[in-house]
């Protein structure tokens, strides 16, 4: 910001299908290192390689249809459940929307709308709880089936037990796919293949959630503080 770069000394090979969790304090600069890889931003040094491709040689669309993000704000429209899963993927069918709604856990709330997939969920889906409006972004990440996602917060500002309804939508959508996760939640990430531990836009720890609690440093102190 200004002066001072988000990031520095960033050193991260993250394999195909894996899942690899981003934690830190905020501003450790976590949704910064996650938004170059769809080229939101681009590093002032260095680069980003894709199967050892610069992603700037890519084109920009060719790179994003790669990828699928849920973020913690639901990006939704005026328009019908059905018009918000299947938004920008013309060629799906009607089946396919309702079987993204079922691996999103959506297709059971919205089958009770007196108008189902046909219902308009109003500005910004505000006719929709948190939990709700987020499986249906799930829906629309499931049915674009992107090789890569990121997952910025995306349960953070859920309830209990609409956490957990999204919880399960997200590790199916993970499924076989490269994931970047981020979370202040760290209960929801003790799985990942690797955690990456951010502060002031550096790596300080780097490993397994077994690893890093072995090493009694910053992800332990993190947990220690969340067990309550």
């Amino acid at each position: 910001y200004q002066e001072s770069p988000v990031l520095q000394n960033i050193n991260l090979r993250i394999e195909k299908g894996k899942v690899v969790a981003l934690v830190g304090p905020s501003g450790a600069g976590k949704s910064t290192l996650a938004d170059l890889v769809p080229r939101f931003y681009d590093p002032t040094a260095g680069e980003i390689l894709m199967d050892g491709i610069n992603i700037k040689d890519c084109a920009l669309k060719d790179l994003r249809k790669l990828i699928g993000i849920v973020t913690q704000e639901a990006i939704l429209f005026n328009d019908t459940l059905y018009n918000n899963i299947a938004f920008g993927m013309e060629h799906k069918s009607r089946e396919d929307v309702i079987e993204a709604a079922k691996i999103a856990n959506a297709h059971s709330f919205i089958s009770q709308l007196e108008n189902g997939y046909d219902t308009n969920i109003g500005d910004r889906g505000k006719k929709l709880s948190g939990g709700e409006r987020q499986r249906i972004t799930i829906a629309r990440a499931v049915l674009k089936d992107p090789p890569i996602l990121i997952l910025d917060e995306a349960t953070s500002s859920l309830d209990s037990a609409s956490e957990k309804l999204v919880q399960d939508a997200l590790f199916k959508l993970m499924k076989n796919r490269t994931a970047i996760v981020i979370a202040h939640r760290l209960s929801t990430i003790q799985e990942a293949d690797e955690i990456i531990v951010l502060k002031q836009g550096e790596i300080i720890e780097r490993g397994t959630h077994q690893q890093l609690i072995d090493q009694k440093k910053t992800y332990s102190e993190l947990v220690a503080l969340q067990a309550f």
